[in-house]
């Protein structure tokens, strides 16, 4: 991208959204408080105890606390990078409970502190791509997705896990906003959630995570787009069906379920063969794009036989 051809916001977001965001960021009065980017949410971040590295991680150079607070899609916030980290420290995230149900034989409500107990605390640097092309290194803290399927005993009926995300417009004022069918859905197949490499993160760089993260718990699937690990999650819920997610209903054409990283297959609007990472400057050189984000060999077995054009 250069200041010569800019890349204009209506070719990179769904038009719907391109023109509610319109009318979202003239209902907002910005003054100085707003662009004082997180200050707020910055004064609110502790450290996390007894967390263990993994050797999951990557041993690419992590992005700067800075970027990753201050540069999120979180379209409950707003759709512009900066809004997340303008208005979510209005998000009360203390007390959070997580209710998990369904095809389980032991529906149970747990507390984040409850969740955290049920395995070790790890950091895992792992990279976050969206599908507009950019991309982050992020040192993600949090526990296996699996330790929390496993206590509640999935039943043979488990073929999904759908996540629903936190409906609150009264603090979370993107939600005011038709933008997308709020509470924000999403899903993974069974095997996916069971992967060791699925984690649900509480915290970033060995700190409680940020109310424009995903705070106090969110997914990170580190093989697929960003969009796929959603944030401030309230419900997983084991279903038989594949669930209907948000951006499928948002954009059907454009967004799958699957949502895995595959350069060959471009986005309807974009090419995804390369992608600019964040923090090297809007002029440093676009790098390749990996294979399920360069996790193939760990998680290419899952899709061995299905076609990932039409599964996309």
């Amino acid at each position: 991208m250069s200041f010569k051809n800019p890349i204009r916001p209506s070719e990179i977001t769904p038009e719907h959204i391109y023109n509610d965001r319109r009318k979202f960021l003239k209902s907002i009065a910005i003054g100085l408080g707003a662009t004082a980017l997180s200050s707020m949410a910055f004064a609110k971040v502790r450290s996390l105890d007894n967390i263990v590295d993994s050797d999951l991680s990557i041993g690419d150079k992590k992005t700067s606390f800075k970027d990753i607070t201050t540069y999120n899609n979180y379209y409950e916030f707003g759709t512009k990078k900066t809004d997340p980290s303008e208005y979510a420290d209005k998000l009360t995230t203390d007390p959070w409970s997580v209710s998990i149900d369904g095809a389980v034989k032991k529906n149970k409500v747990l507390s984040i502190d409850e969740i955290i107990k049920l395995s070790s605390l790890e950091e895992r640097i792992y990279r976050l791509r969206c599908v507009e092309g950019w991309s982050m290194v992020i040192p993600w803290v949090g526990i296996p997705l699996r330790s929390l399927l496993k206590h509640v005993s999935p039943t043979n009926n488990a073929k999904f896990v759908k996540f629903t995300t936190l409906n609150r417009p009264s603090e979370m004022i993107g939600q005011r906003y038709k933008v997308l069918d709020w509470p924000y859905v999403e899903g993974l197949r069974m095997d996916e959630a069971m992967h060791p490499l699925t984690i649900l993160a509480v915290g970033l760089y060995g700190k409680v995570l940020p109310n424009q993260n995903g705070a106090p718990i969110r997914l990170v699937v580190p093989w697929k787009y960003g969009f796929k690990s959603t944030k401030a999650i309230t419900k997983i819920s084991l279903v038989e069906k594949m669930p209907e997610t948000s951006w499928m209903k948002a954009g059907p054409s454009e967004y799958g379920f699957y949502a895995n990283v595959n350069p060959k297959v471009d986005h309807p609007r974009w090419t995804q063969a390369t992608e600019r990472e964040i923090g090297k400057g809007l002029f440093a050189p676009r790098v390749k794009t990996k294979m399920f984000n360069g996790y193939e060999k760990e998680v290419g077995y899952m899709y061995k036989n299905m076609d990932l054009k039409k599964y996309f």
